[in-house]
């Protein structure tokens, strides 16, 4: 997948503390790139402590910059995101000053992207999972390759499907998938996904970038004040939805501290199923 060259004049200084997100000036569009150290390793982009907290925290200062119109999240390499990084996800489950300080970024990444006033896109290919995600499904424009998987992954875990889960999925797809895909941990094709209203839309992999360009640019050229109105009114729906969201998330970290989590992590390492007892 080949991107637009960015610009050659400098980021804001606002930007210079991220270094596990890449960022890239494409005129009034800034592209916000996961994994992309990872990537020459051929890695996924894994959320480790630094990637969440950056993930949470993107979002304020993309409001605050005068000159971005649009915001553009995608991976890098093999897939969107792999989601949780396990030893970020072992501190939690032993630490309790790491599992409340995750606990606030979590809450922080899914509440600025509701609350940012420039439009989001996002551009997903290959696994879809954690906290990359959030920020792929809660983006205004969110497309996906046709052969995208995406999978929310915290009951395969142990742990409640908090994040976004709860906030945005039944409002998306309706209850009846949601709880089918949330509850038993299943994957989505990316086609599949725009089938049922997961996604905005769904298109070939070799065709996902340029198509996410091409709507962000579109965006970057309307009338701002009507689009960013816009959000902020529709947005309203997601924030209705801030208490059960809320609880949501209670639930997963009180899963964090319980004993699910150490088998579904051991599973993982060990690439078997769990077995809760």
């Amino acid at each position: 997948m080949t991107t637009p060259s960015a610009d050659t004049s400098t980021l804001s200084p606002r930007y210079a503390r991220y270094r596990a997100l890449t960022l890239r000036r494409h005129g009034p569009i800034l592209e916000i790139v996961m994994g992309a150290a990872q990537s020459a390793n051929q890695k996924l982009a894994t959320a480790d402590a630094n990637m969440h907290r950056e993930l949470a925290e993107i979002w304020r200062d993309v409001s605050a910059d005068p000159e971005v119109r649009v915001a553009l999240i995608r991976g890098e390499g093999k897939g969107f995101s792999a989601g949780g990084d396990l030893a970020l996800v072992e501190d939690m489950a032993n630490d309790f000053d790491t599992r409340t300080r995750v606990w606030h970024e979590a809450r922080d990444l899914v509440y600025n992207v509701i609350n940012c006033d420039k439009p989001v896109v996002s551009a997903m290919h290959g696994p879809a999972v954690g906290a990359g995600l959030v920020a792929g499904l809660l983006a205004d424009i969110s497309i996906a390759a046709k052969t995208a998987r995406i999978v929310d992954g915290h009951t395969r875990l142990g742990v409640a499907a908090g994040d976004h889960a709860a906030i945005v999925w039944p409002l998306l797809c309706g209850m009846a998938k949601a709880k089918y895909y949330l509850m038993l941990c299943e994957s989505v094709s990316g086609e599949e996904a725009e089938r049922i209203g997961l996604v905005s839309l769904a298109v070939d992999e070799d065709e996902l970038v340029a198509r996410a360009f091409e709507v962000a640019n579109r965006l970057a050229a309307g009338s701002q004040s009507a689009i960013r109105w816009t959000k902020y009114a529709l947005n309203n729906w997601l924030r209705m939805a801030g208490p059960a969201f809320d609880t949501s998330l209670a639930l997963e970290f009180m899963g964090f501290a319980g004993p699910d989590v150490h088998e579904g992590m051991a599973s993982l390492r060990e690439k078997r199923p769990p077995q809760f007892r």
